[in-house]
């Protein structure tokens, strides 16, 4: 067991309006908090992956597959790999919970 309570928590960059932290990697899945400051830019590439994302806190709107949702907190997406996607209009500071399956990977 591996208590993942920290997963839920914003974290700010000190280089950009994006941080990763991953929390946790086994042979099926990873699992990881994306924050995206307030005003921030998500550049983002699409990953090999499919993924599933929580929002924690903040509100903004999410961009995937042609469409366009509100984000808020319960929030719950579901993203196919390598689906173009992005968080858009970041209103305030978003806290993402991401679940990779299998686990992520560059490119």
């Amino acid at each position: 067991m591996r208590n993942l309570d920290r997963a839920a928590a914003f974290t700010a960059s000190t280089e950009g309006d994006t941080h990763w932290v991953e929390h946790l990697r086994v042979d099926a899945l990873s699992l990881g908090t994306y924050s995206v400051r307030a005003g921030g830019v998500d550049d983002q590439t699409p990953h090999q992956q499919d993924e599933v994302y929580f929002v924690a806190s903040g509100t903004g709107w999410f961009e995937a597959g042609g469409e366009r949702v509100p984000v808020a907190p319960g929030t719950t997406l579901y993203v196919p790999a390598r689906e173009v996607h992005r968080f858009v209009d970041v209103s305030s500071d978003l806290a993402v919970v991401v679940l990779f399956a299998p686990p992520e990977s560059e490119g």
